[in-house]
């Protein structure tokens, strides 16, 4: 069986045909993302049009949480074009299941059946870029709560209103731990509003111990994520993907984390699906995957 996946995103939208084993049956068309929904159904249905006799799916891996039908988003789909959230995927074919999840979901799945965590049955992906995405793997099913939109990392890390979040409300763990959050970081503790988050790393490459103090404040910020997560989900492992996963010390949050959890120790994994993890997710699910 094969599905047509699709990663959708701000910046760019990646389509491929997916077997049940997670193989690439066709190479990954790249399209810029448009800032008109019209264009954006212009670009699915001209793929969908160039695979429809060769698939049994269609999937979609995209911002925003989902619902539990897997039909549609909820909502919060950062920084699409305006109304992307009530965008018609169910339209888009009527012969074909179009099945639709939240990105981190899909990558969580795709590293539970084909990465970094497969073979353990409880799992959770903490997605780090420009913000920050989750998904949960609860005894090898996706869980998505009672309305679809479990695994939204957006509990408190304070409660004193200090930086707002993207969802609306404040001090959320993505505004701490976050590429934006590491840039934030740097702004409060070296009073310089334009210091960028590739300054940071760059400095600690070199040696600069302030930037030094700031990474670190950044990567205890996400310790105390994984702590949280540990003691409530008591999961085999977390496993950390997107840009910003590339820069933190796995081994130090493991054994960090392990010294202050009630559960049994676990494993903290980086990724190994690669870039294209949303679309290899959608696509298992879509074809049978929980």
């Amino acid at each position: 069986m094969k599905a047509l996946a699709f990663d959708v995103g701000g910046t760019k939208i990646y389509s491929a045909v997916i077997d049940d084993k997670g193989n690439f049956v066709t190479e990954v068309e790249k399209h810029s993302t448009p800032r008109d929904l019209g264009k954006i159904r212009e670009i699915f249905l001209s793929v969908i049009a160039k695979y429809d006799s060769e698939i049994d799916a269609i999937a979609f891996s995209t911002a925003g949480a989902c619902n539990n039908a897997h039909t549609g988003i909820l909502g919060s789909t950062g920084n699409m074009v305006e109304g992307y959230s009530k965008f018609d995927f169910q339209s888009l074919s009527s012969t074909k299941t179009v099945y639709v999840e939240n990105d981190a979901n899909c990558a969580a799945w795709a590293e539970h059946t084909n990465g970094a965590s497969k073979g353990m049955s409880n799992s959770i992906m903490l997605t780090l870029g420009t913000g920050v995405g989750g998904g949960i793997i609860l005894n090898d099913k996706l869980y998505k709560g009672k309305s679809g939109a479990a695994g939204e990392m957006h509990f408190k890390m304070r409660t004193d209103k200090h930086r707002h979040c993207t969802c609306g409300s404040y001090d959320c763990f993505e505004v701490y731990t976050s590429g934006t959050g590491l840039k934030m970081t740097a702004e409060e503790m070296l009073n310089n509003p334009n210091v960028t988050t590739y300054d940071v790393i760059d400095g600690v490459n070199a040696g600069d111990e302030k930037m030094k103090a700031v990474f670190d404040k950044w990567q205890n910020d996400i310790l105390e994520g994984c702590i949280g997560l540990a003691n409530i989900f008591d999961p085999d492992c977390i496993v950390f993907s997107g840009s910003m996963a590339q820069f933190i010390d796995v081994d130090y949050l493991e054994k960090a984390t392990n010294a202050e959890i009630i559960t049994q120790p676990i494993k903290i994994l980086k990724a190994t699906t690669g870039n294209y993890a949303g679309m290899i997710g959608a696509a298992l699910l879509a074809l049978g995957g929980k």
